[in-house]
């Protein structure tokens, strides 16, 4: 059996990869993490299946049931909002599985940043002005943030920072980076990116705080800042330039 690790991606149902409808059509036994992963995401997993909701369990009692699965020799789909790479405490897991020799893989999903910039529709490298994201969380409340990783410390960068978890402080969110933006800088919080309530906000460090205290944001956002979200006069990039060097016709690409 496998411990199929599955990014279920930032909110709408159809943001799910292919693979991972697959995997979870064919899973046995199906853990998934509470209000974050949407009813119709479920509704692929076979009737018969095992769903559990994590959402209120403790890391032993996960693996017990990964291990109880594995006992079985049923598969297992693990899926976890957003994407797996950032923020999704699979790293833990996977070192308990590793531990107790049982196979797992991992299917990429659709980060929750990557939803915000859609709702935003900007990109967040810009030619000559963006070329570098940060992508950061608030450290108040959970693990200590890392010697160096502080907010203040990332935003001397001047590039696209993007702040997870954070909206519940977003006041002294704004008051770390302002100093290195300034406060005209364009900032936006999107709330529930890619769910039917989805709710943007765009403003600048100046307005953005109280912008989320009026619309009552506290959880389940992500915080952009940088002068990539308000590029309007930008160079073209090089990709699709007329000096771009190009294969003659007849040669290989």
């Amino acid at each position: 059996m496998t411990v199929h690790f599955i990014g279920a991606g930032p909110g709408a149902p159809d943001l799910l990869t292919l693979r991972a409808q697959r995997l979870i059509a064919a899973a046995p036994v199906v853990l998934y993490a509470g209000a974050l992963v949407p009813a119709e995401i479920l509704g692929h997993a076979p009737a018969e299946a095992q769903v559990i909701d994590t959402q209120h369990l403790q890391l032993d009692e996960i693996i017990a049931a990964c291990q109880a699965a594995h006992g079985a020799g049923h598969d297992v789909a693990r899926l976890h909002s957003g994407d797996l790479s950032i923020y999704s405490a699979v790293a833990e897991q996977t070192r308990r599985l590793d531990a107790l020799g049982i196979p797992w893989d991992v299917t990429p999903g659709v980060p929750a940043f990557a939803a915000a910039a859609a709702a935003l529709r900007c990109e967040l490298t810009v030619p000559e002005v963006a070329q570098t994201v940060i992508l950061t969380r608030y450290g108040k409340l959970a693990s200590k943030i890392p010697a160096g990783e502080d907010l203040a410390s990332l935003a001397a960068h001047g590039t696209t920072l993007v702040v997870h978890l954070g909206t519940q402080a977003i006041d002294e969110i704004v008051a770390a980076v302002t100093p290195h933006y300034g406060p005209d800088c364009a900032a936006a919080v999107v709330a529930r990116a890619s769910w039917p309530d989805e709710l943007v906000l765009r403003g600048t460090l100046a307005t953005i705080a109280a912008q989320v205290a009026d619309a009552g944001i506290r959880r389940t956002a992500t915080i952009l800042v940088g002068p990539a979200l308000a590029a309007h006069d930008f160079r073209e990039s090089h990709l699709y330039s007329k000096a771009r060097d190009r294969p003659a016709a007849g040669d290989d690409a």
